[in-house]
């Protein structure tokens, strides 16, 4: 069996491993010739994997073409901001009824779309599927125990996806809410940032719960409004993704937080990463759904003012502690 993984970021050179284990012939497309004559060279990304190596089956490339075609699955993980240049790339390559995954987490800014919808418009005669979950590259790399969701139209469709991925260390659920699935992968990172800056700043693990708590339920709410199910953010995709990158020391979006809160601007923030922080792509799409579907997320509108707006990280917590009076299930 072919797969192609599109994107050799750190997820998509850690899904390429997976996949190559499982024995699969998998070809892993970069977006400059110069990445892929590094991989080659080196059988290992070591700017975002460093010391992660490449089994022989893993095949890597600049064709688009090479890579798609007679591909069995096609596995996109572009950033969320080359999604739709990705997709008009990949549609001159793909086949009628042809199955992409994605696995990238965000919302296209300006149209405010989901990154499925993105592919949708691209490639209408693809049947696209997105898998996402707690799921840090640098420990699916190296075979810690992982779980995921995949969400199709179509059953079968998940469930091929299904079989693909799981192994020993990688362990895959079903679902039907494409919707759910994709806004839980997305708006957790805003969350993360958030989270990030309240330990930058020095508050303690009771303002860090309270915010993946609080996070959730506006996460939840903007959710069901926009045709999600309520159940999908009680599971992996949602819940299960926002506690994992609120805390994990591999979460971007959690170390720029750090760095936010400790009084760094955003670009200099930003710059001590070297990758895609997808937090600070998708808090203005965030915002934007927020306003357009009259929900309340008091969370990320907060992160919207600190992070465009100047606001000072420690006077929008205290805005978020002195709100009106509430009930919990609102």
């Amino acid at each position: 069996m072919k797969i192609a993984v599109i994107g050799s970021g750190s997820w998509g050179c850690a899904a390429a491993i997976l996949l190559a284990n499982k024995g699969y012939d998998v070809y892993l497309w970069s977006w400059q010739q110069s990445e892929t004559d590094r991989l080659n060279a080196d059988r290992e990304n070591r700017e975002v994997l460093p010391g992660k190596h490449f089994p022989d089956n893993i095949v890597c490339s600049h064709d688009m073409g090479l890579c798609v075609s007679g591909a069995d699955l096609v596995v996109t993980v572009a950033p969320s901001p080359a999604t739709r240049t990705t997709a008009r790339q990949l549609s001159e390559h793909v086949g009628e009824g042809q199955i992409i995954v994605n696995l990238s987490k965000g919302l296209e800014d300006g149209t405010l779309l989901r990154l499925s919808q993105v592919y949708k418009e691209e490639i209408p005669r693809a049947e696209i599927a997105v898998m996402s979950g707690p799921s840090h590259a640098e420990e699916v790399s190296i075979g810690l125990p992982t779980t995921n969701v995949v969400a199709a139209e179509n059953s079968k469709t998940a469930e091929f996806i299904q079989d693909i991925f799981m192994s020993e260390a990688f362990r895959v659920y079903t679902s039907g809410d494409i919707i759910g699935v994709e806004l839980g992968g997305a708006l957790k990172n805003v969350i993360a940032l958030c989270s990030g800056i309240s330990d930058g700043i020095g508050y303690g693990d009771n303002t860090r719960a309270a915010l993946i708590t609080r996070g959730m339920a506006e996460i939840r709410r903007l959710g069901v409004v926009m045709g999600a199910e309520r159940e999908t953010f009680a599971g992996l995709s949602g819940i299960g993704d926002l506690i994992v990158t609120c805390t994990s020391i591999h979460s971007r979006n959690h170390r720029v937080g750090i760095l936010l809160g400790k009084g760094y601007s955003l670009d200099d923030a930003l710059s001590q990463i070297h990758m895609v922080v997808e937090g600070v792509n998708t808090a203005t799409a965030a915002y934007e759904l927020s306003k357009r579907y009259n929900v309340d997320m008091p969370i990320i509108t907060e992160a919207y003012k600190v992070l465009f707006e100047g606001k000072n990280p420690k006077q929008a917590v205290a805005d978020l502690m002195t709100r009106s009076r509430t009930s919990e299930c609102r």
